[in-house]
């Protein structure tokens, strides 16, 4: 068999089909590719996430799973503007998380992502009603009247299975309350993604299953894109897919 070296026609029409391969993570809402975080305590290196890929696409409800310590919590906190990848890729409804400055950081906490927190306290004001808690990010953006959000945050706690909470302050709530509630604050500005970071960690069982009822009551009726870390190993059966890190 004879072979024969390739003309410069064949290099320059393989150079353009590589060039027209769609890029990694191209049609994803939330993508990481290579992505590392590392910490320096005291002259010592600790890393964190070593090399986490990651593709979430728009309207997912999903879990990220895995042992304390495997880097769950520093991902949703890069996810969320937290934190910053020290390298790798990381992309949110096309906001690149690497090269982002100080307004454009603030820009997309207050508009493209909403964050949910295991620790109730550090969800709500105390000195606020629930309303007046999901009606809190609508004021900081602005643009919007306050009828407007007044009555979009009532719609919010209705959906969530606590309208009658609306005139009540955080300490008259109960712990799943307080989360429902947690959750309305978060989808108040209409993000692209909704993050929670162990936000059954503080509750009992079967607390736990109606907040995540809420989660996939914001998913379907809102199409917000939902993800949820975990160190419980079982909600496989609340979420659509679930992605364990090591």
């Amino acid at each position: 068999m004879t072979t024969t070296d390739p003309t410069l026609a064949d290099l320059e029409r393989r150079a353009a089909d590589r060039r027209e391969q769609p890029a990694y993570g191209h049609d994803a809402l939330i993508t990481c590719d290579r992505l590392v975080r590392i910490f320096s305590t005291d002259g010592v290196e600790v890393q964190a996430l070593q090399g986490l890929d990651l593709l979430v696409r728009k309207g997912e409800l999903m879990a990220l799973v895995g042992a304390s310590g495997s880097g769950k919590s520093t991902l949703m906190n890069i996810l969320a503007g937290l934190d910053e990848p020290t390298a790798g890729a990381a992309k949110v409804a096309g906001c690149d998380l690497l090269t982002m400055g100080a307004k454009e950081r603030l820009r997309y906490r207050r508009d493209i992502v909403g964050f949910v927190w295991q620790q109730t306290a550090r969800n709500l004001l105390p000195y606020l009603t629930a309303a007046q808690n999901v009606a809190l990010p609508m004021q900081l953006r602005g643009g919007t009247k306050r009828s407007q959000k007044s009555r979009r945050a009532v719609e919010l706690l209705e959906m969530l299975g606590v309208g009658d909470c609306r005139d009540r302050r955080p300490q008259a709530l109960s712990g799943g309350q307080q989360q429902r509630v947690a959750i309305a604050v978060a989808l108040a500005n209409e993000p692209s993604v909704l993050l929670a970071d162990e936000p059954t960690g503080e509750l009992d069982s079967h607390t736990g299953e109606q907040i995540f009822a809420a989660f996939r009551t914001a998913n379907e009726e809102l199409g917000t894109t939902i993800v949820i870390v975990t160190h419980d190993q079982t909600v496989a059966s609340e979420v659509r897919r679930t992605v364990a890190i090591r």
